[in-house]
């Protein structure tokens, strides 16, 4: 497939409390971004497990996004810090399968970060179109 047909798979997970409001306003608003998104949604992004997001890759997604609760989580006075180790560690996985790094992203979207998240989500479809389908990058990756 060519990069130009190529429509990557992003898998989001969010929040219920901070991250889906903003979420669901960039629908309702009507906001454009790839309609290739999945969204997830948690109580708290440091309770994702680096293994979902490995699993997400080998179940076909080009990219996943963690819209963090950031410093307004309810649950974890530390969830910045949590969830920073999530992604490391999550890069480590990816990389001890030879899945690049840059297709995991994160970034804090709050309860009135519809445009925000719109725009993270047109700039990351970019990123995973230079890199590429992920069934293309490492069969591998389908085959772990």
């Amino acid at each position: 497939m060519s990069n130009e047909n190529f429509k990557p798979k992003i898998l989001v997970f969010s929040t219920d409390k901070i991250s889906d409001p903003g979420i669901d306003q960039a629908g309702l608003r009507k906001l454009h971004y790839s309609p290739a998104v999945y969204v997830i949604s948690l109580p708290c992004s440091s309770g994702i497990k680096p293994k979902w997001i490995l699993h997400a890759f080998k179940r076909g997604f080009d990219g996943v996004f963690i819209a963090a609760d950031g410093h307004e989580c309810s649950f974890s006075p530390k969830c910045e810090e949590h969830t920073n180790r999530i992604i490391e560690e999550s890069q480590e996985l990816m990389k001890a399968s030879n899945i690049s790094p840059k297709r995991i992203r994160m970034a804090a979207i709050c309860s009135v970060c519809a445009e925000p998240f719109a725009n993270h989500m047109d700039n990351f479809t970019k990123i995973l179109i230079g890199l590429g389908d992920i069934s293309l990058e490492n069969n591998q990756v389908q085959n772990s």
